[in-house]
């Protein structure tokens, strides 16, 4: 197997066991086909995004080396959510299980449906932190 790019995924989850959310996600991350987990940053609490009146989330980001185009990438991540109960109701509205592509190597897309690196990267302190906390592990 010949794994290609660094990717940067971010793990959220507000509703249920939000931990065992974050561990299954991580879990279905590293069984992936030509995808292997690098590292995980540390899991961080943090209030919700957009005024949203819900519980608070578990967040934590993940490296992935993977084969898998982005395309590939994100239907792998929408199964995962799936599988985990998550319904697409509300822009920034509760959720069990929430996986977003942060950065995908130095590619950039912007496509409707996928934006690459993530726009709000820059306005999500903790994303700025974990990917940090992750950087080191890239090589």
């Amino acid at each position: 197997m010949t794994l290609r790019e660094f990717a940067y995924l971010a793990l959220g989850s507000n509703l249920g066991d939000r931990a065992e959310h974050l561990a299954a996600a991580r879990a279905a991350l590293a069984a992936l086909p030509a995808t292997r987990l690098v590292a995980a940053s540390t899991v961080e609490e943090t209030a919700p995004l957009g005024g949203m009146d819900q519980p608070t989330y578990c967040n934590q980001m993940v490296l992935l080396e993977t084969g898998l185009e982005p395309r590939a990438l994100l239907a792998a991540c929408q199964a995962i959510e799936r599988s985990r109960g998550r319904a697409r109701a509300e822009r920034w509205g509760a959720r069990t299980l929430d996986l977003d592509i942060v950065r995908y190597g130095r590619r950039q897309i912007a496509d409707p449906d996928l934006i690459i690196p993530h726009p709000e990267l820059p306005n999500r302190d903790f994303w700025i932190r974990e990917l940090a906390e992750l950087e080191a592990h890239e090589r």
